[in-house]
């Protein structure tokens, strides 16, 4: 069985055979038949099972012939990394058309993405936020979109991106075909769908749990002591490409930081970076310049490294969902993965958790002759600073050099209060607003995803992270 019954156009057959696809996988066989004759399509299927083929083959058979020169599918992607991966994919796939896919999303220059759509695309693979940007400036025109593509639905839906989903479905043609992927069906999901697909045709391969190639192991430790672990684990485990999450930017480029100067081959890829240097670690993640790369969760999903021999929890996912994308990284491509996962005593919920998906107990192991004894160090008290008096704010009136004007408790007694009160000029001191930037963002913020998930109001927060 090969990708000849598929009957695709002979240009993308070509396609096809440059890049060296031989044998369809499950997700293949059921969704490109579908989406050939035209119908909509959800799609159920955890990463690595080839998806971006499943509907990129048949995108790209329905393009070869007509129309060039104007935007006429579109591929929506929660984050930088996975529409990049995309859009390399369907440019290889589709050599030997000429069809042209451009990557549109936040963290580069807008500029360079307006020249590209001016100069003419066939498909363009976009993060919502900056897609939204480029609709909003009127730099591109998506009024002749023939097909849209949802992929990984739930995350983006995580990442706060529903509603910007939403704006941009009313700038598209109301005809047109729709294709949805994701890993897994949460309610909100199951509505969307609900809302964007007519009559579709649902093609699932496999529960949403880990592939049967990982093996499992946890390692109970002390936080304090995960370092010096990650270094034993590595020093005794035969390894070829490495993979470590960590759930903070912070923790990601230190861990990184510490294992190159203990000499090995290792980068880090988390928010902070630009997305130049994001790009570059990728790159050399991908061809061996390094062994180990530490990452957040921005690289849960959407990185295409097949040789990945084990993936190493630092830090235990939030949920059991992260936990299946995670790992997926590795026992991709019918080889054998090894998941190995530090856990301290917090994580007992969360563990319990991702056995249930897994449907079995997870090994628990030790590594012998490391010391679990060392005490956690004490924080160092002496130069501690006491604690800083609040400081009381001018009244607005006094700081422009004019006699402030004492206000009156209100009839019931009770002062007006600094935080819920307006200071001339009308602007508001709210308790727990951003200033300058101060409030932690969360996991992942500006890694694709913006900070402010799910706060449809919040537009200038939601903005920072494309």
């Amino acid at each position: 069985m090969d990708f000849k019954q598929f009957n695709l156009h002979p240009k993308v057959q070509a396609g096809v055979e440059a890049v060296g696809y031989q044998v369809p996988t499950p997700i293949q066989l059921q969704a490109i038949p579908a989406v050939i004759a035209g119908q909509d399509v959800l799609g159920l299927a955890q990463t690595g099972t080839g998806k971006t083929a499943a509907f990129g083959l048949p995108l790209l058979h329905r393009l070869a012939d007509g129309v060039r020169g104007h935007v006429r599918a579109l591929v929506l992607a929660p984050t930088r990394e996975l529409a990049e991966q995309i859009n390399e994919s369907l440019n290889a796939m589709a050599q030997q058309t000429r069809l042209k896919s451009i990557t549109v999303y936040g963290g580069v220059n807008i500029n360079t993405q307006i020249k590209k759509l001016k100069e003419g695309a066939d498909i363009v693979v976009a993060c919502p936020g900056r897609l939204l940007d480029h609709i909003s400036q009127g730099t591109v025109n998506l009024s002749k979109v023939e097909v849209l593509v949802l992929d990984e639905a739930d995350q983006m839906f995580d990442m706060g991106f529903l509603p910007d989903v939403r704006k941009i479905l009313r700038a598209l043609p109301g005809k047109r075909q729709n294709l949805m992927f994701s890993a897994t069906m949460p309610d909100d999901i199951r509505r969307l769908a609900h809302e964007i697909l007519c009559r579709p045709v649902t093609v699932q391969v496999s529960r949403t749990a880990p592939a049967a190639t990982v093996s499992h192991a946890l390692y109970p430790v002390g936080q304090h002591l995960k370092t010096p672990l990650l270094f034993e684990l590595l020093k005794h485990t035969d390894t070829e490409s490495v993979l470590i999450f960590t759930k903070t930017k912070h923790r990601a480029k230190r861990v990184g930081e510490q294992l190159e100067k203990a000499g090995y081959k290792a980068t880090s890829l988390q928010g902070n970076l630009s997305q130049n240097r994001r790009q570059a670690a990728l790159d050399g993640f991908r061809d061996g310049t390094y062994q180990i790369m530490v990452a957040t969760d921005i690289a849960a999903r959407g990185i295409d490294v097949s040789l990945i021999s084990h993936v190493i929890n630092y830090d235990i996912p939030d949920t059991p969902e992260a936990y299946t994308h995670r790992i997926g990284r590795t026992g991709r491509a019918a080889k054998t993965g090894d998941a190995f996962t530090m856990v301290t005593g917090e994580d007992e919920a969360m563990v319990k958790s991702i056995e249930r998906v897994l449907g079995a107990k997870i090994e628990r192991r030790r590594v012998e002759g490391f010391d679990y004894t060392v005490p956690a160090p004490k924080k160092d008290a002496e130069f501690a600073r006491a604690p800083r008096e609040p400081q009381r704010r001018k009244p607005a009136a006094a700081a422009q050099g004019k006699p402030a004007e004492a206000k009156s408790a209100p009839a019931g007694g009770r002062a007006a209060q600094p935080g819920n009160s307006r200071g001339a000029g009308g602007n508001r001191q709210q308790t727990g607003q951003r200033q300058g930037g101060s409030r932690p963002a969360g996991p992942g913020a500006g890694e694709g995803q913006r900070a402010g998930a799910q706060r449809p109001g919040n537009h200038a927060a939601r903005r920072s992270g494309r």
